[in-house]
């Protein structure tokens, strides 16, 4: 967005968030349209040729160019600051993309042990299998991450705040060690989004979504996306050519609808978590709360520089064992028993038994989940029946 004439160069993000991207069809249609076609048409055979050898650039075949894919990637790399952006499958195939197009056997990951519990599972049992090392260290020690780092160290990885347990890790401060020792740093932003966090005006290199998550907003489809300089994502372009873990346009089309409310949302549900956050932290059977917003979070000052609000996502620990964090769950009413996050509706789930239960018993306990622990994604309900929702929780110990 350099082009003096652009109207979108100083723009919002809610006016990038409602029209960034868009090109408008013959059709004059005012909504994106959904391009469901797995291949397009040439004019000759000499013009497939060049559009196929990128001579000619456009639309060649759906596994990796499609136009409400690309409006969906043009807006999200817009709302994010990044150049350009790549969609995938899913969140977890935005991870493995950037992985396998910018590692190769002998490389080095570092990457914090306070992730979600299926990458920790990609790094662990598959990406060593292919003969890249990597080393899991506490997400707020940096002195730990500059010390793990090797001559052979291509790439750092890290949430922030954290699954579940919202730690919270200095992103300038962790760029400025990557960039000491020639490594790239890669930041899951899916709890904070860019309505709230923006990792690469704080120095991270890349960005990685679970559009799943908050950048539906509504828990109906899976999709994910990386978003970087223009010569890191044309080497992702070129893996989801070769392997195809692309994104649907249809699911590219719902993100586009969701990404319409995203800042709006994005502030409900941080002021619906922080009140339920101060809420659960005033009840004697809750042994501890994890959430950025409460001002005795070890992140809290930390957050609020470098966040522009808390986020939806807060976990605790009920006084008991997983006997009593299973009744707790199971006395809710209005929250869904289920493992998604950052949907309108509220989540609730047990991360020992869920989103973590492939973590070995050490890998659990390294990551703080431990059997007693409780996530709640905050939903956009009324705060008051959430509130006596978690009272049927509390009436259950």
């Amino acid at each position: 967005m350099t082009d003096f004439d652009d109207p979108y160069l100083d723009a919002g993000i809610d006016t990038l968030a409602v029209r960034y991207g868009q090109t408008r069809t013959p059709e004059g249609e005012h909504s994106e349209p959904i391009f469901t076609t797995s291949s397009y048409v040439f004019d000759s055979a000499a013009a497939a040729a060049a559009r196929f050898s990128g001579e000619d650039p456009g639309n060649v075949y759906s596994r990796y160019t499609n136009p409400t894919v690309r409006m969906f990637q043009d807006r999200i790399a817009a709302l994010e600051g990044g150049e350009a952006a790549v969609a995938t499958a899913s969140g977890m195939a935005a991870i493995l993309s950037t992985c396998m197009s910018l590692l190769k056997a002998g490389d080095h990951v570092v990457c914090s042990r306070s992730v979600f519990g299926t990458t920790t599972a990609m790094f662990n049992r598959y990406f060593k299998k292919f003969g890249v090392d990597v080393t899991f260290v506490t997400a707020t020690d940096l002195a730990e991450w500059e010390a793990s780092i090797t001559n052979k160290t291509r790439l750092l990885f890290l949430e922030t705040p954290s699954n579940p347990l919202c730690d919270v890790v200095d992103i300038k401060a962790l760029s400025a060690i990557a960039r000491r020792h020639d490594s790239l740093l890669v930041v899951d932003n899916c709890f904070c989004t860019p309505a709230l966090q923006k990792p690469l005006e704080l120095g991270a290199d890349i960005v990685v979504h679970s559009a799943t998550k908050y950048l539906d907003g509504q828990g109906r489809c899976v999709g994910g996306v990386v978003v970087g300089p223009k010569e890191y994502m044309d080497e992702l372009v070129v893996f989801l050519r070769t392997c195809g873990p692309s994104m649907s346009p249809f699911n590219a089309w719902v993100f586009l609808k969701g990404l319409e409310t995203l800042r709006l949302r994005m502030d409900a549900h941080s002021a619906n978590a922080l009140e339920l956050a101060e809420w659960l932290d005033a009840q004697p059977q809750i042994e501890q709360v994890y959430y950025a917003g409460l001002k005795d979070h070890p992140g809290h000052e930390l957050a609020a520089q470098q966040q522009r609000g808390f986020g939806g996502v807060l976990s605790f620990k009920v006084k008991g064992d997983k006997a009593a964090a299973w009744r707790f769950i199971d006395a809710t009413r209005i929250m869904s028993v289920t493992a998604n996050l950052g949907d309108a509706k509220t989540t609730i789930v047990h991360p020992d038994t869920t989103t973590h239960g492939r973590l070995s018993d050490e890998e659990k306990a390294q990551a703080g989940i431990t059997q007693n622990l409780i996530r709640v994604s905050v939903g956009l309900e009324d705060v008051k029946d959430l509130k006596a929702d978690l009272q049927r929780g509390i009436n259950a110990l």
